[in-house]
């Protein structure tokens, strides 16, 4: 019984490790169920041949579950796969169809939060590795597994897990821990992931909201904020901060290429979101590399005065609102704080107070790389077309890993781009958990050649 075989007959198996860990809540942001669930992965690790322990820094933060098991055949080359094994909260409660943490089977699909993210990319990986195990008694290469629990609350250890432990992780390349599927079946190939800068902007004028006919003397500091947030930006959505984009470089020919390839229907888009156009009128490639690899600097809430039902005629004492803007390669969190602390000086409005809640470096693998070609042959042939794309819109934890142990990141895996991820009724489709089971086999193989 070869490798890929064997994981059609084992779907069994997977499929109730899979419900297993769905059904052991693990919500990072209230701390629910986290240490049962480490030390439930650990146990399926251990139980599918792959030697394990829960690896802590200090009272407060999630365990790390690390996993590891080197080849017979291949010592030279070693494979990382990243995972997490927290979910985000499963509120509202009442959208879900059967409770969240049911792992409930229905045909094709197994639902409940974590279903896809990540719990259902980490048992395809984890599958594999056994797939292997089971057929040929080794591993092609040595294969390592970093799984956290702090990554749906923004991975804020993972730097200093990386550092504490950064010869045990030491490894030539990185499967990223989820991988879309579009909806021809076809699986994106992610080769990086842009940064992440979140902050938040405060004015207060008055001590007390105080009645609107006191607008005549009293400064709103609604206005103020609006004020201050009009220079940012361009209506075009251009950053308008000095030297925002001074570090950034151009995409290479090959990463054009690979972008110009990439299909993107806006018709699909626009229809999806219920949208009759995009920022700054931007069609074709233009949207396209906007995508991928565009800064942006957008206003994820913004809180002043009434906002109630019905008519409420109040002068607010205080505005407030949060920003996050996308980094892309070059862009260092640390500067581009001090750029916009910079420019709010610059421009007069010292006055307006910032608060630092997050910031993070994009990633990205160069597309010449050879594991580029290593993981998309394996998924041309398990899925019969495969698609690359140069960076994934959002933000991850990929920086790090790149800047810490020196190894490419890419992103693979069995997640249907409409699969409801952090929201009610999420869901994995069975069919895509074994094709990317038998996809991480081949990338194994293939990594393994080198």
């Amino acid at each position: 019984m070869n490798t890929l075989k064997h994981v059609d007959t084992n779907m069994a198996n997977l499929i109730s490790d899979l419900q297993t860990m769905i059904r052991q809540p693990s919500v990072s942001a209230k701390n629910e169920g986290i240490e049962e669930c480490a030390t439930l992965v650990s146990k399926i690790l251990k139980k599918s041949g792959i030697p394990s322990e829960i690896l802590r820094l200090k009272k407060g933060v999630a365990p790390l579950v690390y996993g590891e098991i080197k080849s017979k055949q291949n010592s030279s080359k070693t494979l990382m796969f990243y995972n997490h094994y927290d979910v985000q909260p499963a509120e509202p409660f009442d959208l879900w169809d059967d409770p969240p943490f049911s792992g409930k089977r229905k045909g094709n699909k197994i639902f409940g939060r974590g279903a896809t993210d990540d719990k259902g990319e980490l048992i395809t990986r984890i599958k594999a590795v056994e797939a292997c195990l089971k057929t040929t008694g080794d591993v092609p290469c040595n294969i390592k597994f970093v799984i956290e629990g702090e990554e749906e609350t923004g991975s804020a250890h993972i730097e200093e897990y990386l550092k504490k432990y950064k010869k045990k992780f030491s490894c030539d390349g990185v499967i990223w821990e989820f991988g879309y599927v579009d909806s021809e079946n076809r699986p994106i190939i992610g080769l990086g992931m842009k940064g992440l800068l979140f902050v938040e902007l405060s004015v207060t004028e008055s001590n007390i909201d105080a009645h609107s006919s006191l607008a005549a003397l009293i400064k709103n500091p609604a206005w103020r904020l609006i004020e201050a947030l009009k220079t940012l930006r361009d209506s075009d959505g251009k950053i308008l901060i000095k030297d925002w984009y001074k570090e950034v470089t151009a995409f290479s020919k090959k990463d054009l290429e690979i972008i110009r390839n990439e299909p993107f229907d806006e018709t699909v888009f626009k229809n999806e979101f219920g949208i009759k156009s995009f920022l700054g009128n931007k069609s074709g490639i233009n949207a396209k590399k906007a995508l991928v690899g565009g800064a942006t600097c957008n206003i994820a809430g913004f809180v002043s005065g009434y906002t109630g039902d019905g008519a409420k005629t109040v002068l607010p004492g205080n505005a407030l609102v949060k920003i996050d803007f996308r980094l892309v390669p070059k862009m260092d969190p640390k500067k581009q704080i001090m750029r916009l602390k910079n420019h709010l000086k610059s421009k007069g409005f010292s006055d307006v107070k910032m608060k630092i809640y997050h910031g993070e470096a994009a990633a990205r693998t160069d597309s010449s790389d050879p594991f580029v070609s290593q993981v998309k042959d394996a998924a041309d042939k398990v899925f019969g077309k495969s698609i690359l794309n140069v960076s994934n819109a959002g933000t991850g934890p990929m920086f790090p890993f790149v800047d810490i142990l020196k190894a490419p990141c890419i992103s693979i895996g069995s997640t249907y781009m409409f699969s409801k991820i952090h929201s009610p009724n999420e869901f994995a489709r069975v069919d895509l958990l074994k094709k990317t089971t038998k996809c991480i086999c081949l990338i194994m193989q293939n990594f393994g050649k080198t």
